[in-house]
């Protein structure tokens, strides 16, 4: 159900979703778009009035995801000089003509060879082939360091999933035993990677963001805070 209020003279739309929920809850996505979620018995005017409430949040937030959306970088064009991010280093970009369509790290110069250099499928397809083998190994390393941890917890060794999320750098599925990483996240440095890991295993004993959840996370990984905000202010979030 789409709704709408008046917050200091703006209009501020909202999308209503009734849900068995016990409390009002606000979400911003990055585009803008605002959504609440509401007990069906919660009357309208009653929220109205809560997002009215959270108006200078709500305007604030949309300012800050406007600005960061003008401010984000342009599309890659897999052209020589473009900076990629591999484990927190940046790596720069040397296309090249070559018999075979090959990928090779060579101190910070990624060396992408294509038989037909001109052409920005074929650039991307290669560089992309790469970018995900190099996810597979690095994740499954990773994973399979972080597994003895929890090893006395009964609980089995994860499945890896890779995709390329927007707005999460992993999830965890615990009824099936599978973890999803996004494929960004090579782009950050190894610390980074494994504090991701080490909070999705977490999921597989509180699947939730509980306290207990933050106690445990903080007992097998103290310096978990620093790793996040590291994660979440470099250059490869946005790369």
């Amino acid at each position: 159900m789409e709704r709408s209020v008046q917050f200091g003279g703006e209009k501020i739309c909202y999308q209503l979703e009734r849900k068995r929920v016990k409390n009002l809850n606000l979400r911003i996505h990055r585009d803008g778009k605002v959504y609440v979620s509401a007990n069906p018995r919660v009357p309208l005017g009653m929220v109205d009035r809560f997002v009215i409430s959270k108006g200078d949040f709500i305007c604030r937030a949309q300012k800050r995801f406007q600005e960061m959306e003008q401010t984000a970088p342009k599309p890659k064009e897999y052209l020589s000089g473009e900076t990629f991010y591999l484990l927190g280093e940046a790596v720069t970009l040397q296309v090249e003509k070559g018999e075979r369509d090959t990928v090779s790290l060579e101190g910070n110069c990624l060396r992408l060879c294509v038989r037909d250099p001109e052409n920005l499928g074929k650039r991307e397809n290669t560089l992309k082939r790469f970018w995900d083998a190099q996810c597979q190994v690095v994740f499954d390393r990773i994973i399979r360091e972080t597994y003895p941890v929890f090893d006395g917890y009964a609980i089995p060794v994860p499945s890896l999933r890779i995709r390329d999320m927007k707005t999460r750098w992993g999830t965890c599925l615990v009824s099936k035993g599978i973890i999803t990483l996004n494929k960004r996240l090579l782009g950050a440095p190894r610390s980074c990677i494994t504090y991701v890991v080490m909070h999705e295993f977490c999921h597989f004993l509180h699947p939730d963001h509980s306290k207990r959840f933050y106690g445990l996370l903080t007992a097998l990984m103290p310096d978990w805070k620093e790793r996040k905000t590291l994660l979440n202010s470099g250059p490869w979030a946005w790369n």
